[in-house]
């Protein structure tokens, strides 16, 4: 058999890679990221909400309004506020989180928290969410209190990324720089905190490459000229946050 594609097919690659690889995705849209507080509406694209806070109706009405809805959770940690903490097992429950109360790492590899998130997903999808943005899963990396390895969290990354799609839902891979390259062709966008900070932008590239949007939350109050201009050069979308993220974010002018 040639290994050469037909002519149809090399063309139908093209467009995906210039275009975006999922529905209702583009290259440096615009975002709004809040998961605390009265919602509010700016005019964005797409909209980054907590899962569980957030009505369906409230979905609803921002998707009739053109907007591309991605729904908030945890995926890597314990939360004793949500309705459905008392599911996890006590045995699953590592270190908390440094600086968040209420909350402690998750051990990925516990198969009753694989059940939770897939239950998760289905509530997302219950809901009129067309995607997902599945925060901390990168505890490998953390000081977690459990023996967890970067293989560990690849094959986690993949379960969850494999779950989603399986239930007709995009998803995002959430900081995890390190492990990017490794699961870029898993994930329909990103979004990273802080990563002009730490200068570690770089490594999207492999997203943007794959039409793949790069979402960019820097904590500061107010905008770096020069991150500012990197991220109009690499097509990234970049916007500046208060840590709370309870109000709307501030653009590069």
């Amino acid at each position: 058999m040639s290994s050469k594609l037909p002519r149809l097919a090399l063309i139908t690659l093209l467009i995906a890679s210039q275009a975006g690889t999922a529905a209702g995705l583009t290259v440096g849209m615009s975002w709004h990221l809040q998961l605390q507080g009265t919602l509010q509406k700016p005019n964005r694209q797409l909209y980054d909400i907590d899962l569980f806070d957030t009505p369906a109706t409230t979905i609803a009405e921002l998707k009739n309004q053109g907007r591309t809805v991605i729904c908030y959770f945890s995926a890597g940690s314990y939360e004793n506020w949500r309705p459905d903490a008392n599911q996890f097992p006590q045995a699953a429950l590592g270190k908390p989180l440094d600086g968040w109360e209420g909350e402690n790492w998750l051990d990925i590899r516990n198969a009753t928290v694989r059940s939770i998130m897939g239950k998760r997903m289905d509530l997302a999808k219950q809901k009129g969410c067309d995607g997902v943005d599945p925060d901390n899963v990168d505890g490998y990396s953390n000081d977690t209190g459990l023996p967890l390895t970067a293989a560990h969290q690849l094959d986690y990354n993949r379960f969850l990324a494999d779950t989603a799609h399986a239930k007709g839902l995009l998803i995002g891979l959430k900081n995890t720089v390190e492990l990017a390259p490794d699961l870029v062709g898993k994930f329909d966008f990103a979004v990273n905190e802080s990563c002009y900070k730490y200068r570690e932008c770089g490594v999207y590239q492999t997203f943007i490459a794959m039409g793949k949007p790069v979402f960019i939350a820097e904590y500061r109050s107010t905008p770096n000229t020069n991150w500012c201009a990197d991220a109009k050069r690499n097509r990234y979308s970049l916007q500046y946050f208060k840590l709370a993220l309870k109000g709307v974010g501030t653009l590069c002018s």
